[in-house]
């Protein structure tokens, strides 16, 4: 079964991060974090995000605001740049961030939106 839910997780990580991005993180994986991406992959994405109970559109903005929400910065870019595939809007985003203002904080709200404005500068300029 666990098996299972890796390759489960493998491919809805693929489906909503990217192969360019799965291959690279799949090219740095090393003894020391092997363990480490077995449990993500098969936890994260092989039970949670591979769960159809709601859609990877609201997986989206509940990872964004919960990013944001607890200062996890670092993975906000690799997100936003996810929701090319999930289908959260920009407006989506920015009301899960709304979200955060209000109930975790205007500074850590602030700091995302900042980070979401760079990386779809980013895509934009990438897809012209």
């Amino acid at each position: 079964m666990l098996d299972d839910r890796f390759d489960q997780g493998m491919r809805t990580r693929r489906s909503v991060l990217g192969d360019a991005h799965v291959n690279k993180a799949e090219a740095s994986k090393t003894d020391f974090d092997s363990a480490f991406q077995t449990l993500i992959t098969e936890g994260a994405w092989g039970t949670v995000w591979a769960s159809d109970a709601i859609t990877k559109r609201e997986r989206s903005m509940i990872t964004l605001a919960l990013l944001a929400a607890t200062k996890n910065f670092d993975e906000i870019p690799m997100h936003i740049r996810a929701t090319a595939r999930t289908g959260a809007s920009k407006q989506d985003v920015i009301e899960a961030f709304q979200h955060v203002a209000i109930y975790a904080g205007v500074p850590a709200a602030n700091h995302a939106i900042k980070l979401a404005k760079q990386t779809y500068a980013e895509m934009e300029e990438q897809d012209q």
